[in-house]
């Protein structure tokens, strides 16, 4: 299915089903209901955090390396009330670490976006006067999965961006869209069919980025397994958005991809592991396991063969992120 969505995406074909017309009627209802309960990814402040982070590693004469966020609200952090919570706000600081090196953070992220939304995003990002980013964080998916969006649309939005910013010459991680099942609000059938939509969009969202030039980290987590276990600490007040615990999950799941992306991670670390189940598969597949086993990493890896291109799968260690420091503004 992933394979069908992607392939429509890429070749201008209508919107893949990912219900049967006769759950429909039940599916809408269920939703009115869970939207009484939660938020709908539009509403309250986002803490601003753009901004220098890393201003220990400051060397003069070197300029800092540069991140934009871009995305949905959760790429933007709503749910949380102080910057140094937002995942870009964390991702900035933990690359910081890494590469010893001050981070310049740009977030272009709009609460409530949809993939289409990234058209307008990417413009920003490329048309600012700074120079353009060294990497990019893509976070989106789960607006197109609650507003019905069909699904060969949304990967042909994202499969643009990522496009559009691997041209520019820089480096892009896409964060797939969260398992939507787990949000407590919701009940069956229609908490079977967002997780079952939710795990298809980011298995089709996997194959356009990677196919594109890009890397994909599964978000399950996001909203996954850890979430539905720790409801309490890792979701929001709304029920929707993570709370600052949660995000910091994420960001964990996030940031050896960025760094492995930027020549960062250390070098065994980049050799497959087979007792982690690693290695090279055709993409769609690779897709496929990622979508179901959160924090795993795709990227491509090999010219397409017979069956299709390659991508390497990977399971990396994660390391904490460092708690954010105040970001001074950028100029």
């Amino acid at each position: 299915m992933a394979r069908r969505i992607a392939a429509g995406a890429a070749y201008g074909g209508g919107g893949v089903g990912l219900a049967g017309a006769a759950a429909v009627g039940l599916l809408l209802a269920e939703v009115r209901l869970a939207r009484r309960h939660v938020g709908n990814g539009s509403g309250g402040r986002v803490p601003t955090a753009d901004g220098i982070y890393g201003h220990a590693y400051d060397v003069p004469g070197e300029p800092p390396l540069r991140l934009a966020m871009l995305g949905d609200s959760t790429a933007a952090g709503q749910g949380v009330h102080r910057a140094g919570q937002t995942p870009g706000a964390l991702l900035a600081s933990g690359l910081a670490a890494v590469a010893e090196r001050p981070v310049e953070l740009r977030n272009v992220a709009q609460p409530g976006a949809q993939s289409d939304d990234l058209d307008r995003q990417v413009a920003l990002v490329l048309g600012a006067p700074s120079p353009v980013p060294d990497i990019c964080v893509i976070m989106v998916g789960a607006n197109d999965v609650t507003h019905r969006m069909p699904p060969t649309r949304s990967v042909r939005h994202l499969s643009s961006a990522v496009r559009r910013l691997r041209t520019a010459g820089a480096e892009v991680v896409v964060g797939t869209c969260p398992d939507l099942g787990t949000i407590e609000p919701v009940q069956q059938p229609l908490r079977w069919l967002a997780r079952r939509a939710s795990r298809q969009l980011a298995a089709a969202q996997t194959i356009g980025a990677v196919e594109q030039g890009g890397r994909t980290v599964s978000l399950g987590d996001l909203l996954g397994p850890e979430f539905e276990a720790n409801p309490r600490e890792l979701f929001g007040p709304d029920n929707y958005h993570p709370s600052a615990e949660g995000y910091a999950t994420a960001a964990m799941a996030v940031l050896p991809t960025v760094c492995a992306a930027l020549g960062l991670w250390p070098a065994e670390e980049e050799r497959p592991d087979v007792m982690r189940h690693e290695g090279f598969l055709p993409v769609a597949r690779a897709a496929a396991e990622a979508a179901s086993e959160a924090g795993t990493e795709v990227t491509a890896a090999m010219p397409t063969g017979p069956r299709g291109p390659w991508a390497l799968l990977k399971r990396r260690r994660r390391r904490r992120v460092p708690e954010a420091e105040p970001a001074t503004p950028s100029a």
